[in-house]
């Protein structure tokens, strides 16, 4: 392992999402910046407060290549709960989305 970075990043998949991981076929969509805000309850996201019109879509590519290319580490588990709760003790800036479909642990325990 090489030498810890401040600025470093991990994605955790459970092991029986990477061939999902594999085949995803996922667009980025640009859209017009005039009408988005900061979204208040949620650190980097924005919202638009009326429907809007995409100006470009681009086909992101092959996901696990992005990863590695971002310098992004893509850790695949048997479980994710453990890294979970790991990250959210920890003093580290975390997001985690879709852990509901995550295996073993209630919906209940999803918040820190």
């Amino acid at each position: 392992m090489g030498t810890p970075r401040a600025n470093r990043r991990i994605h955790g998949v459970e092991d029986r999402w990477l061939d999902r991981v594999i085949g995803c076929r996922l667009f980025a969509y640009r859209l017009p910046v005039e009408t988005f805000t900061p979204d208040e309850s949620a650190l980097g996201y924005w919202v638009s407060g009326e429907p809007v019109r995409p100006l470009e879509r681009a086909d992101v590519g092959n996901l696990i290549e992005k990863h590695a290319a971002a310098g992004i580490e893509l850790r695949t588990l048997p479980a994710l709960w453990p890294l979970w709760h790991e990250v959210i003790r920890s003093s580290l800036g975390f997001s985690g989305c879709r852990l509901s479909n995550a295996r073993g642990e209630p919906k209940r325990d999803l918040a820190p």
